[in-house]
């Protein structure tokens, strides 16, 4: 390689729902194993997840190991829901969503399930999650971020909380990247201000968000994967959802079909080409985020 080349772009790469199903978590742990994830979060109310914890442990030097909030798939682990009037399980996201903008959530039991989630991951991983995001994105809904904030404010005492998914970003890099456009600009609005609440709490977040699919089994994950690394921002954060179709996969989430394909492109040596010629390198999105502090720290004393 010339001297004269510029240094790759660096980029995190973080695999959602681990603990969703047996088949799932295994397809994840497969890729941390193979290092071409630098990351993953936990869905901590699922019943695999006491189980399951023990295996991530050796990844914690190499991969950030989160929550994923989860607030709509399966039982809540305070044994109720936070949306008014909808029972015991956790609600779909839609209605999760039109409780959230109309009031229809319980403050109390909100805050409560967060809570219970965060101790949850704490307990059978042994430390606090490095960063936390939301299944669906529920973390950046209204009041949910407000009972997020408050977890964290009494549970990291030290005042160096996790890194929290921004799932924002502009139309222009959006539309850049194509794919599910449509998608990815109603995540953006939703998750308008985020940022700025995240770091007034003392939460460094992501810069530069992509992996919005379309979940459509025709299509070549590896192109639409392509475009998900065009317009990175300066501290760049890819989501992806791989896993192995098991029993249960399908009577919990829709997704089901194209896990097994993001999976077998993640292990493949296309995936290792694709990031090599688009001169992107992975890595932890805590090292990104550290670096972006200290850079701007040192822009402060110039």
């Amino acid at each position: 390689m010339s001297r004269f080349q510029p240094r790759p772009t660096r980029f995190a790469l973080v695999a959602d729902d681990f603990a969703l199903t047996q088949g799932v978590s295994r397809s994840i742990l497969d890729l941390l194993a193979l290092r071409r994830i630098t990351g993953t979060g936990a869905m901590t109310n699922r019943p695999h997840w006491r189980a399951l914890a023990p295996a991530l442990r050796e990844f914690a030097d190499t991969a950030d190991i989160g929550l994923h909030l989860n607030l709509t798939v399966g039982a809540p682990l305070g044994g109720r829901s936070p949306v008014r009037g909808a029972g015991d399980d956790l609600p779909p996201f839609g209605r999760l969503a039109r409780a959230a903008f109309a009031g229809g959530m319980d403050r109390r039991i909100l805050s409560d399930e967060v809570l219970r989630q965060v101790d949850a991951f704490a307990e059978a991983y042994g430390r606090l999650p490095a960063y936390i995001d939301g299944h669906q994105h529920v973390h950046v809904l209204p009041g949910v971020r407000a009972a997020l904030l408050d977890a964290i404010a009494r549970r990291w005492t030290d005042g160096a909380g996790p890194w929290l998914r921004d799932p924002f970003d502009t139309p222009g890099h959006v539309l850049a990247r194509g794919g599910a456009v449509a998608k990815a600009l109603v995540i953006a609005l939703l998750s308008a201000g985020w940022r700025r609440q995240a770091e007034r709490a003392g939460c460094a977040t992501n810069r530069g968000f992509a992996g919005v699919s379309p979940f459509d089994p025709t299509r070549d994950f590896g192109e639409d994967f392509a475009g998900f690394l065009a317009a990175p921002g300066p501290a760049h954060l890819v989501m992806c959802h791989p896993g192995h179709v098991d029993d249960e996969l399908a009577t919990l989430d829709p997704v089901v079909a194209t896990r097994p394909l993001e999976h077998a492109f993640l292990a493949s040596g296309r995936f290792a080409a694709l990031v090599e010629e688009a001169r992107m390198e992975p890595c932890r999105l805590s090292e990104l985020v550290r670096s972006e502090e200290e850079a701007s720290a040192e822009a402060g004393t110039t």
